[in-house]
């Protein structure tokens, strides 16, 4: 159970034939009595982006921060699709509407998929009047609405957080294009807690930027990328320190989740960065180090080949001293005073064949720490990318 956890909102997903494979792919979310509720949005932070975003953008700052329901379709991006694309997601908003009762400004939309195709809103639209039609309460409802956002993801994912008095659902998807400023992903958080839509929003940026925004798997940033929280105020008035420890919480499970599903990976990789002059300086560190083709081609190799790393480190402009530096890979030095340390490879060799890796640089400048989590590279990721996907 994921979205639909929370005390007050209904899921409803279906198959419109955007999906070659006949599998299903379009989805809502909303509130169960159809009324709007506190609600806020983090979008990507490319500057091309996607119909949906556009129209979502427009809906949240028509509505004041309050939305009834959230449209998803997958399978096709809506992306660089001119004029006409813009009016598809309008009226899959316009359909949502109706049928839920609540005004078009009150609804979000979400899409997924390949860029520059034309999105077949005629063949979509009926099915989504359908779909509304069928929202209902229930771990299945939310379930089958995770599982229809998913494009090149395996598995579905979902994820519930219980808080004092409070409950956090929700739903995700991502595989790739997954880069700092979130990726080509999907999340739909929903609570029950009882806050105020400019505390919902500022609560969801610093979640999302302590999570997602700290996940790179190959260093694209998509057009679509959309995380968005609705609020019922069915259940108790929420502590906002509370609220957002299980916003990160939820966040986070499924950033880590992408990370694990992430096209031709084997192994989920944990960067950190520590004794920088700043957290910003870890953060950018660790971001060089995670973004490095060189770096995961080793990690996939299972060779804690720590020059690679150190020589990232010293790329990324952050005033690294070589003979400071500690490399660890599973908490084991191998790298230290600017060359190789004896230590147990052993040990090593063991921990880098497994499926989570975790490689420590200690910068011996100062306190600044950050820990990005990413992947390796794998074959898997070429052949699905080296063609239209």
């Amino acid at each position: 159970m994921g979205v639909t956890a929370p005390e007050g909102f209904v899921a409803a997903s279906a198959a419109a034939g955007i999906k070659a494979n006949g599998a299903a792919d379009v989805a809502i979310v909303a509130t169960a009595d159809g009324r709007p509720v506190p609600a806020a949005a983090v979008f990507t932070q490319n500057e091309v982006v996607a119909a949906p975003v556009e129209i979502s953008r427009a809906h949240l700052a028509s509505s004041g921060g309050h939305a009834a329901a959230v449209v998803l379709t997958a399978g096709n991006a809506n992306c660089l699709t001119g004029p006409v694309g813009l009016e598809a997601a309008r009226r899959l908003c316009r359909v949502a509407a109706e049928g839920i009762g609540c005004d078009v400004a009150e609804v979000l939309v979400c899409q997924t998929g390949l860029i520059g195709v034309p999105f077949p809103i005629e063949a979509v639209e009926p099915v989504l009047a359908k779909t509304v039609a069928a929202r209902a309460p229930g771990a299945a409802a939310g379930s089958g609405a995770a599982e229809a956002i998913m494009t090149t993801d395996t598995v579905r994912k979902e994820v519930v957080i219980r808080g004092e008095g409070f409950t956090v659902g929700a739903m995700a998807k991502g595989a790739a294009m997954v880069a700092p400023n979130m990726a080509t992903m999907l999340a739909v958080l929903t609570t029950d807690a009882v806050i105020d839509p400019t505390v919902l929003d500022q609560l969801l940026r610093r979640a999302v930027d302590r999570s997602f925004n700290r996940l790179v798997i190959d260093g694209c940033t998509s057009t679509n990328d959309t995380v968005a929280v609705l609020a019922s105020g069915k259940a108790a008035v929420a502590d906002a320190g509370a609220l957002e420890s299980a916003m990160t919480e939820a966040c986070g499970q499924l950033a880590e989740a992408m990370a694990a599903d992430a096209e031709g990976a084997s192994k989920v990789v944990h960067i950190a960065v520590t004794g920088a002059r700043s957290d910003a300086d870890a953060e950018r560190g660790a971001r060089q180090i995670a973004k490095s083709l060189l770096v995961k081609c080793s990690l996939n190799g299972e060779d804690p080949y720590w020059g690679r790393v150190l020589s990232e480190l010293g790329a990324a402009g952050i005033g690294v001293v070589a003979d400071r530096v500690v490399i660890s890979y599973g908490g084991i030095p191998v790298c230290g005073g600017g060359a190789g340390i004896r230590h147990d490879a052993q040990a090593v060799a063991a921990h880098m064949a497994g499926s989570n890796i975790e490689l420590h640089a200690e910068l011996g400048l100062g306190q600044g720490s950050c820990i990005i989590t990413s992947t390796d590279l794998g074959h898997g990721y070429i052949e699905e990318n080296r063609r239209t996907s």
